[in-house]
């Protein structure tokens, strides 16, 4: 397996770097053997602008450009650094161990030989505090923190509250009390989700949930404070479902990546949100508006059409009870959002690494952000993150962009300009794939939608298949040299098509990687 990807990976450096360079080894250097992919264009004036794929910004040497063409260089300083996130289940579940280490160790090395920057590890809270005392267990996130080291990779890191990393002791505490999570007007509870209203409430062993995830981000701080800065150069947060800064306004069982079409249900129905809105709702001098949310709500697949509140026009949105509601919904997000980033920096102040959480990237309508809590738009939530120094971290984004999907994530990046915040983004599950070939990453070197960094979600069997590592590649190709890359020019001249199911476990089969 190990001698199949790196194979592979080497095949691809080959083929596809504009301009390749092994290095020799020594100090300051890489490890003989490695091929380390960039790019020569031309820029205006006539310099030579190098650009790469990995941790240097320009690989060929600026003693060898100027003998190749008589000219000086400039560096590409606005090159989007990519990540690919490690698996979900690479540490075990009781946090003491890596799952199939020698199959990491040859994934990481074929991503170093391809030229990757990095990856991104998912932490899991549950993983590390199985109970409710001080205690953590961080020895399977040293081993991989030590294995991504060797294989001369940088690490960003995703501590997961939410969903399946919710630790036991925290599910217990929603059992007793199932008003601790997010509930539609149904009644039904969001699993793996707490409120937003509980999070400053002694629910969790005399502890409030802001408490506890503080523990947890400064246990982690603590644990690897040697390595953050160098290998750790960047701790993304959870915000809320999926890790998302929203609420889980996606039907019950949807992961919010399924393309639903329904504007989604609003998350008040919880005896503390209901509290905290009628409390808002007499401040305001209207104490009928906090019995309850919207008669006339929408249903979690009612379309924009269809929906009494959010009609065009004469939907309850847009009138002065819409306002209020819909203004106090978004404001209870950014306020738990306030809250968990004032936490995380407290717990890595001084320390030198970058803070990062994750925003929905909706291609919907406008009700449907404000369904999911974003009314007034991605401003609001710019400002909040530029004022914790954190950046922002666009999720769910396909290999190759819609007109809608480029317009919502264009101004996403021009909220962050306007309020100086920077600009990350991750991609859907096997993005390439889902996206398919031609212009698959394009978007990512135009500087109308170009994140500082971009994560590819995510490694496993299919990530290495013959069906998925070819689009890979081109996908990785396109970051680099948008103007060249193209589905004719895969390793082999195969033309490309998304792989079908069958195909990518037959390749997961023949692989055995991750």
């Amino acid at each position: 397996m190990e001698a199949v990807l790196m194979q592979r990976a080497a095949a691809a450096a080959v083929r596809w770097g504009c301009v390749g360079e092994a290095a020799t080894g020594g100090a300051g250097q890489q490890p003989a053997g490695v091929v380390r992919l960039g790019a020569a264009r031309r820029a205006a004036g006539g310099a030579v602008r190098a650009s790469r794929l990995g941790p240097v910004r320009a690989h060929v040497s600026e003693e060898r450009s100027r003998e190749a063409a008589g000219e000086a260089v400039a560096l590409a300083e606005d090159a989007v650094r990519l990540f690919v996130g490690l698996p979900a289940d690479v540490v075990v579940s009781d946090g003491r161990g890596v799952s199939r280490p020698r199959a990491v160790s040859a994934a990481l090395r074929a991503l170093k030989l391809l030229g990757v920057d990095g990856v991104e590890l998912p932490v899991s809270w549950a993983a590390v505090q199985p109970g409710p005392g001080g205690w953590f267990e961080w020895a399977g996130y040293r081993a991989v923190t030590a294995m991504v080291r060797d294989a001369g990779l940088d690490l960003r890191v995703s501590l997961r509250t939410d969903g399946d990393a919710l630790p036991e002791w925290v599910a217990d505490a929603a059992a007793a009390d199932p008003d601790v999570l997010f509930t539609d007007r149904n009644g039904h509870r969001r699993e793996g989700c707490l409120s937003f209203a509980v999070d400053e409430l002694p629910l969790l062993v005399g502890n409030s949930p802001l408490e506890a995830y503080e523990a947890f981000f400064r246990s982690f701080a603590d644990e690897f404070k040697d390595l953050l800065g160098s290998i750790i150069t960047d701790v993304t947060v959870s915000l809320g479902p999926n890790g998302e800064l929203r609420y889980p306004s996606y039907p019950p069982g949807s992961n919010g990546a399924d393309g639903y079409s329904g504007v989604g249900e609003f998350q008040c129905y919880d005896k503390y949100t209901l509290a905290r809105l009628k409390r808002h709702a007499e401040a305001s001098g209207q104490p009928l508006w906090g019995l309850s949310g919207p008669h006339d709500g929408p249903r979690y697949d009612e379309s924009l059409e269809s929906s009494a509140f959010f009609r065009e026009p004469g939907g309850s949105w847009k009138s002065a009870y819409g306002e209020f509601f819909l203004s106090w919904y978004a404001g209870e997000l950014l306020a738990h959002g306030d809250r968990v980033l004032a936490a995380a920096a407290r717990a890595f102040g001084g320390k030198p690494v970058e803070l990062s959480a994750r925003v929905p990237l909706l291609r919907g309508s406008r009700a449907a952000e404000a369904a999911a809590g974003l009314h007034g738009g991605y401003g609001p939530v710019a400002e909040m993150f530029a004022r914790h120094g954190c950046t922002v971290m666009a999720c769910g984004v396909e290999a190759r962009l819609d007109a809608p999907a480029e317009e919502v994530l264009a101004r996403v990046k021009g909220a962050c300009a306007e309020h100086g915040a920077r600009l990350a983004a991750e991609s859907a599950p096997l993005a390439a794939a889902r996206g398919g070939a031609g212009s698959a990453g394009v978007w990512l070197s135009t500087g109308r939608t170009r994140p500082r960094q971009f994560t590819y979600q995510r490694m496993g069997a299919d990530f290495f298949s013959p069906g998925h590592w070819p689009l890979f590649v081109q996908f990785a190709r396109a970051l680099e040299c948008p103007e060249e890359a193209h589905a004719d020019d895969l390793p082999g001249g195969e033309r490309l098509t998304v792989p079908s199911a069958s195909a990518a476990q037959d390749g997961a089969r023949a692989v055995q990687t991750v």
